[in-house]
């Protein structure tokens, strides 16, 4: 078995925990994992993005190629639509309807809005509402692993909450709580 997953963002939105988490995941559930990422520009509001590649079988790039990620995870529903080209035919989109908008030409939302409704397999909600009801504003992108558990597949939901916890724990009880929290309430 095997899941190759995009994970993408704006720089500061918690992509690269996204990414971590998961590798946290897999490697405590002895999933063979590569991973390649771009964060250059995150601090100035950039594009940051993550291959995630995961296996039972040797893995031997850390790149996902065009047409074929399994899954694109996004905080932005522009950066969706960027990584686009590298979607499988049957691949799904998990992604924050909420844009967020950091330069001066972004697309027109309805226009992104449509083009995000006639894909078939496209998941989105307001994560940032959710993290807000949840207690913690800063969880959204923990939202969004929660929404994206299901369609990962190769390592379980509860692994994943399992490492949500490992990773958060040097924060303190209270921050371990409020995410856990978060992804339980992106995987309803």
């Amino acid at each position: 078995m095997k899941k190759d997953i995009i994970l993408c963002g704006v720089g500061g939105q918690g992509i690269l925990s996204i990414a971590t988490i998961i590798g946290e995941a897999a490697t405590k559930a002895g999933v063979n994992l590569k991973q390649a990422e771009v964060h250059g520009m995150s601090q100035r509001g950039g594009d940051v993005q993550s291959n995630l590649r995961l296996s039972t079988e040797p893995i031997y790039s850390d790149l996902i190629a065009k047409g074929g990620a399994d899954l694109i995870i996004s905080m932005e529903p522009m950066e969706a639509l960027r990584y686009l080209p590298y979607l499988s035919k049957n691949g799904v989109i998990v992604t924050s309807n909420k844009p967020f908008v950091n330069i001066p030409n972004y697309p027109d939302e309805d226009a992104l809005f449509a083009e995000l409704a006639s894909l078939p397999n496209v998941v989105q909600l307001d994560i940032e509402a959710v993290a807000k009801d949840a207690g913690s504003a800063r969880s959204a992108n923990v939202v969004l692993l929660g929404m994206a558990a299901k369609y990962i597949e190769i390592v379980s939901a509860d692994a994943l909450r399992a490492a949500v916890a490992t990773i958060f724990a040097s924060k303190g009880e209270n921050i371990v709580e409020a995410n856990l929290k978060a992804f339980d309430k992106g995987a309803e």
